[in-house]
């Protein structure tokens, strides 16, 4: 990994902003890790470090927006899988940022396939799984790679919490349900207690380290993340945010496509995929690539997704060029994996976008990134080339 100069300039590039211009034919100036200008031609300023994309596409970097990167090692078995917590099923307080580990290969492959940022946390094996963070794919430490911790709560529903689970609690899906019901109910009763005690600490209720973890939910601070495949459990996680008043983003979403417009009504974000994988299990038997499409027509705000490590990080762009193959808009297709996930993170005030005073996260394609047939020029994180 270099490092880069203050000044970066980007030249002759096919610009796919993301943004109100759109595509722009020209140059790009980062400074200082961000992007101070886009124009067809600016100057170039004594010492600044040239990239040529003469010929290429120039993106936002892309985003993931639901996986397990850095949780779970490359090539490594047991001593890497820190993603799933198998003794309890109920975990809020656990963390990825406890977890990541920045030099795992994963990291590297996804940079070099222009995959800067990723939204990596706990696997589905437990009711609620604990915490995601955003992580730029630059760095040696989780501190100077995380962007936003905690991004979200991860909750699950349907076959996986029952597996993880059958000989302990977990048989039915009521009884998932019911568990994370029970923790919200309890959960908001401890805020509202901490809440009428203010500073008098001899009324306020003893310290409930799984609570504390979920106070960021009843705030509306963060969102449930809730792991959904089937289409009876989409409807019962969008069910339950609304009993509790909460925000939720629906990951996986598999048969979203079945149910649009009830996905449309809840007004939550969907994280689709992933599709290139066999239906490994009964939810999964009416996945399809064209659940991306349907729920982008009825209105809704997609992101796509590898679930990484299914399938591996760096192939986020062919998962959007499948899409479109099945009848996606390319240019939604683009979204899905730039400005949309950017949004689903609230981030996109800082990425997902090529504009002024944005983040520099930037990749330089020969050819289309959705297809099998492109390459990869040059990556930039922070306005650091890194592939």
């Amino acid at each position: 990994m270099s490092r880069s100069k203050e000044t970066v300039l980007i030249r002759n590039g096919t610009v796919y902003t993301m943004g109100p211009d759109k595509i722009v034919q020209g140059d790009i100036l980062v400074k200082n890790g961000r992007i101070a200008k886009i124009a067809g031609r600016i100057k170039a300023s004594a010492g600044a470090e040239i990239i040529d994309a003469g010929g290429c596409n120039v993106f936002p970097g892309f985003i993931e927006a639901h996986c397990h990167l850095g949780l779970h090692g490359y090539g490594i078995g047991y001593e890497g899988a820190d993603y799933n917590e198998y003794n309890d099923a109920v975990t809020p307080h656990l963390r990825s940022i406890d977890a990541f580990n920045p030099f795992d290969e994963t990291v590297r492959l996804a940079a070099a396939g222009g995959v800067t940022t990723v939204n990596a946390g706990p696997g589905s094996a437990n009711v609620v799984g604990g915490t995601f963070a955003v992580y730029k794919m630059k760095g040696r430490t989780v501190e100077e790679m995380v962007i936003k911790a905690p991004s979200a709560m991860k909750c699950a529903f349907g076959e996986n919490p029952k597996n993880c689970h059958r000989d302990k609690a977990i048989k039915t899906r009521m009884t998932t349900a019911a568990c994370l019901r029970e923790l919200l109910f309890r959960t908001r009763e401890y805020y509202e207690k901490k809440t009428a005690a203010g500073a008098d600490v001899s009324k306020a209720p003893a310290f409930d380290f799984k609570l504390e973890a979920m106070l960021p939910v009843i705030k509306k601070e963060i969102p449930l993340k809730a792991h959904a495949h089937q289409a009876n459990d989409i409807v019962t996680a969008i069910r339950i945010a609304k009993e509790f008043g909460i925000d939720m983003t629906l990951d996986h979403c598999t048969e979203g496509h079945l149910i649009a417009d009830a996905v449309r009504e809840s007004g939550f974000p969907v994280i689709v995929g992933p599709s290139f994988t066999h239906a490994s299990k009964f939810e999964l038997q009416n996945k399809s690539w064209e659940t991306p499409k349907v729920l982008a027509q009825a209105g809704c705000l997609v992101a796509v997704t590898t679930d990484s490590p299914v399938i591996p990080q760096q192939y986020l762009p062919l998962c959007a060029g499948l899409a479109v193959q099945a009848g996606m808009d390319y240019y939604e297709a683009l979204k899905a994996i730039t400005v949309n996930p950017a949004k689903i993170l609230g981030l996109d005030g800082r990425i997902g976008s090529l504009e002024e005073g944005k983040d520099a996260d930037i990749v330089v394609c020969e050819g289309d990134p959705l297809s099998n047939t492109s390459r990869i020029r040059s990556v930039l994180i922070d306005g650091i080339p890194v592939a």
